[in-house]
């Protein structure tokens, strides 16, 4: 019976030992005084300093790009007085050939517009201040192949 017993106590003392190492919560000593920062939100402000956005500022951009390949050509080109008067033009030709050209105007007087074209479908026509020069390409398109799936 003795011999049970220090069994018993030997079992006892080695799970009453803690493994490794303990990882209770960590204490913080509370501290003596904590006061908010003072802050105040800064007084709104409309204009005096910076940058105004609402007043045109003057500038020039564009750009001229084409496919690799020839299969089209892009152009872009605007610029800007610095008093709100914009002009400037874009254009597009295909591989085909048909094209587009729009020159452009916005001033005191209001947006205006030339397009030359030779776009299939398009005629000589003014609608609102537009002016629009058309030449129209007549050409035929391949027509349709409806010969099946190919036998490889």
């Amino acid at each position: 019976m003795f011999k049970l017993a220090v069994i018993v106590a030997l079992v006892a003392v080695t799970v009453a030992v803690p493994y490794g190492r303990s990882y209770g919560a960590p204490h913080y000593a509370a501290p003596r005084h904590y006061a908010a920062p003072a802050y105040s939100a800064p007084a709104p402000h409309y204009g005096g300093y910076g940058h105004d956005y609402a007043v045109p500022t003057p500038y020039d951009f564009g750009y001229d790009i084409a496919g690799d390949y020839g299969e089209f050509k892009q152009n872009r080109k605007e610029s800007s007085d610095g008093k709100g008067n914009v002009q400037g033009s874009y254009g597009y030709t295909d591989a085909h050939g048909i094209y587009r050209q729009v020159d452009y105007v916005a001033d005191a007087h209001g947006f205006r517009a030339n397009v030359k074209t030779n776009e299939p479908g398009t005629d000589n026509q003014n609608p609102a201040d537009v002016a629009i020069y058309a030449t129209p390409a007549h050409y035929s398109a391949p027509a349709p192949h409806y010969g099946g799936y190919p036998r490889y």
